[in-house]
């Protein structure tokens, strides 16, 4: 799908949100990646076949320490 020089990751990939921008709707809280994926303000993702993928940011107050 993608056409870029270096390839964006895919949609499988655990980096799947670095994908450039498509189409960008901050009006509408999604954005569509040059891999497919759909990507909502709420930081959840809707993939190419149809898989979604919950919100993912930390929730206000919540501090998050490397493992």
């Amino acid at each position: 799908m993608c056409q870029h020089q270096t390839q964006c990751p895919s949609a499988e990939s655990a980096d799947r949100e670095s994908a450039r921008l498509l189409a960008h709707h901050p009006e509408q809280g999604w954005s569509l990646l040059c891999n497919g994926v759909v990507l909502f303000e709420d930081t959840g993702e809707l993939l190419p076949d149809g898989r979604a993928i919950a919100p993912h940011r930390p929730l206000a107050g919540q501090v998050m320490t490397a493992a």
